[in-house]
């Protein structure tokens, strides 16, 4: 396993070298994760080679904590589609060029990112009608 760290900007090029690079042949993208760390946000992508059997792991830093954004991979993997979808809607992170970028868990118009370090926990008052804690 290649772990490598890349700037949030470039991300979508990395990942395209990686999936043509004969070297890398990084042509799956198994998993799109994130992970809020307080003062920033972690994307972990989880690539894979199925005829070289080996795996990379590439995150991108994301340094705006109140407006997260990075390049949609989607242009480079299509599995990257829905897992886009699911980062976006549980932690608020948007992927620029996306082509369907909206809420797939949560409701429409609903405020909060549940998987953020921020999320309301269970048990304090809520604005919200019907929601329960």
């Amino acid at each position: 396993m290649v772990n490598a760290d890349t700037a949030a900007g470039r991300v979508a090029e990395a990942l395209r070298w990686l999936h043509d690079s004969e070297e890398f042949d990084a042509a799956q993208l198994s998993n799109l994760t994130s992970v809020d760390r307080h003062t920033h946000f972690e994307v972990v992508y989880h690539l894979q080679s199925l005829d070289l059997n080996h795996q990379v792991v590439v995150k991108a830093l994301v340094a705006d904590h109140d407006e997260p954004s990075l390049p949609s991979a989607y242009g480079v993997y299509k599995g990257a589609l829905l897992q886009e979808r699911e980062v976006y809607d549980l932690m608020g992170i948007r992927f620029a060029g996306h082509p369907d970028l909206r809420r797939i868990l949560m409701w429409d118009g609903y405020p909060y990112f549940p998987l953020r370090k921020d999320f309301p926990l269970a048990g304090k008052p809520t604005d919200l009608p019907d929601v329960a804690f």
